[in-house]
């Protein structure tokens, strides 16, 4: 009898096949989906005790379904690992370091899997579990005010980024005035 139920989220029937092909069979159940949806809906109904999610997807991206996880409090406790045939396009999303989740970069060995899968269940050991009222009704109200805020903090930002140019220019002006004072200065107390 499996010990633990596994589900793959990758648009790659081969992909999956594979996973499902380097796991042995007496320790995962591996459910499978093609899309973020469909392994959106799979993780609410099956409750799964680890995640193999494509970065890459069609419908919701990894992106997009890593973060409905962390929205959704109760699903923080499922190990995760992401796969990807590069790095980069994660980081650009998820800063590095992974604290919460292990990645995988495609193509990758069974050892290499195992490794990882490993390495995800361990780190899901250590998230804290979640504070009192931080349900996703909370959550989601907390993300509702903060991101107006942040919208005007980025407004800010630009425009102030916009002023460098101008600042700069001023600056050099202010340097060459400054200059033709010392000059003038020293020719005067000769």
């Amino acid at each position: 009898m499996p010990s633990y139920k596994i589900l793959v989220i990758d648009d790659s029937a081969v992909i999956r096949r594979a996973i499902k092909d380097m796991l042995p069979a007496d320790k995962f159940e591996v459910l499978e989906a093609k899309d973020g949806a469909e392994g959106l809906q799979l993780i609410r109904q099956e409750h799964p005790k680890l995640i193999l999610l494509d970065f890459i997807l069609p419908k919701l991206n990894g992106s997009e379904v890593f973060q409905q996880i962390l929205i959704q409090r109760f699903l923080e406790k499922i190990a995760l690992v992401i796969m990807s045939g590069s790095k980069k396009e994660v980081t650009q999303k998820i800063p590095e370091p992974f604290k919460h989740f292990g990645f995988i970069e495609k193509p990758f060995d069974q050892k290499s899997l195992m490794l990882t899968i490993k390495e995800a269940m361990d780190k899901v050991k250590f998230i804290p579990p979640p504070q009192r009222g931080t349900d996703k009704t909370t959550v989601d109200a907390k993300v509702a005010t903060e991101i107006p805020q942040l919208n005007q903090q980025i407004v800010k930002m630009q425009a102030e980024i916009e002023k460098i140019p101008k600042m700069q220019a001023e600056i050099e002006l202010l340097k060459k005035q400054v200059a033709q004072l010392v000059t003038v200065l020293k020719q005067k107390l000769k």
